[in-house]
């Protein structure tokens, strides 16, 4: 199956505002100029829309204004484009291919791939994945019709549910949920699904409840709570308080209040949404795309564009995720305080890096067959 789905004219025009401030005048400058696609994920989740924001904050075609002068505060001579595609998971696989440029992607996620774990089990490890910034918290939503009698994740034993693609990224962070909560994978009915026939899914009956990971309020979920009441299943309580203190990327959370309807506000866990690059970006043009994002003029592009736009925190953007920061990145994050320097972390053997993991009992694979 191929990476990229279709993309609609519209579509296309998302993240490509820029082209239009340059007009004809790029072509002349067109030996300055570079293009950089992002792989952001499906339409309907959080992360499509916040790629084009990514790409017209970092965008700064030739011929444009100054930034100083009311124009782009992007990368000079950077046209950055916006590209649908499958799933997190995938978008990594791509960067470290060569196929992209940058990805956006879950914090565990990319830590996995990094290490060679979960989703990645047996691949050999991603270890020339870098981290630009974490953005912004993407919420886990355990999604059931409204009245479903299924109020906590152990409730999900003997039931149908979806997941996700069967090695997506979704389908990797619900697995590690459940084996949290004690709750075998055999002792449910694990389905797959792309993030796009999911919902449909739970709309026809053909699945109890699934998981979906993106920042809410995610259109697909918008679109399937006018047709279809909904609830949210809580990941709470002491293992969703300790979760946090063994992975780093995690953190707990809340799906809020009318994001989906009459929804009340319901406790999760969070995962960090990420940028990610490849180890040859050039640190130049990693330092001018990380000072574009997080330039004081750009802040409002982000916090209107989305409302998790008004969640992204500068102050957690070099947060450490056991990824190696993008070289020139990192420049930008010490210059302004945002961490202290360090070496890159060292190549190490994926069990090794899952150390940490396995005392926590948590590792992958995980003891999930164990009584």
């Amino acid at each position: 199956m191929s990476l990229f789905k279709p993309v609609t004219r519209r579509l296309l025009v998302l993240g490509l505002a820029a082209l239009g401030a340059a007009g004809a005048s790029a072509a002349l400058y067109a030996q300055d100029m570079k293009v950089m696609r992002i792989a952001a994920g499906p339409i309907g989740g959080t992360d499509f829309p916040f790629g084009g924001l990514i790409a017209n904050a970092i965008s700064n075609p030739p011929g444009s204004r100054e930034c100083e002068r009311g124009g782009s505060c992007g990368v000079p001579g950077l046209i950055a484009v916006a590209q649908t595609t499958v799933d997190p998971a995938e978008n990594l696989r791509a960067v470290s291919r060569g196929d992209l440029e940058l990805a956006l992607s879950q914090a565990d996620t990319l830590s996995w791939a990094y290490a060679g774990t979960s989703a990645f089990q047996g691949q050999e490890p991603m270890r020339n994945l870098r981290m630009i910034a974490r953005l912004y918290p993407s919420n886990v939503h355990l999604v059931v019709k409204r009245g479903s009698p299924i109020k906590s994740v152990t409730d999900l034993k003997g039931k149908k549910v979806a997941m996700g693609g069967e090695a997506s990224a979704t389908a990797a962070t619900a697995k590690l949920i459940l084996s949290a909560y004690g709750v075998k994978w055999d002792s449910l009915q694990m389905r797959f699904y792309d993030f796009n026939a999911v919902t449909g899914a739970l709309e026809k009956g053909e699945v109890d409840a699934f998981f979906m990971v993106s920042g809410a309020p995610v259109l697909a979920l918008e679109d399937l709570a006018s047709r279809t009441p909904i609830s949210f299943v809580p990941i709470d309580g002491p293992i969703a308080e300790k979760l946090p203190k063994i992975f780093p990327y995690y953190s707990q959370g809340v799906i809020p209040a009318k994001a989906y309807g009459d929804n009340p506000a319901v406790p999760t866990l969070d995962v960090g949404s990420v940028l990610v690059g490849r180890d040859t970006l050039s640190p130049d043009l990693a330092y001018g795309i990380v000072r574009a994002i997080w330039h004081d003029r750009n802040r409002p592009l982000f916090q209107k564009g989305h409302p998790r736009g008004q969640l992204m925190d500068r102050l957690l953007a070099a947060r450490d995720m056991g990824v190696p920061l993008q070289r020139g990145a990192d420049k930008y994050y010490i210059e302004g305080g945002l961490m202290e320097p360090r070496p890159e972390i060292p190549a190490v053997a994926p069990e090794k890096a899952a150390a940490p993991a396995r005392k926590a009992r948590l590792t992958w694979p995980f003891a999930n067959k164990e009584s």
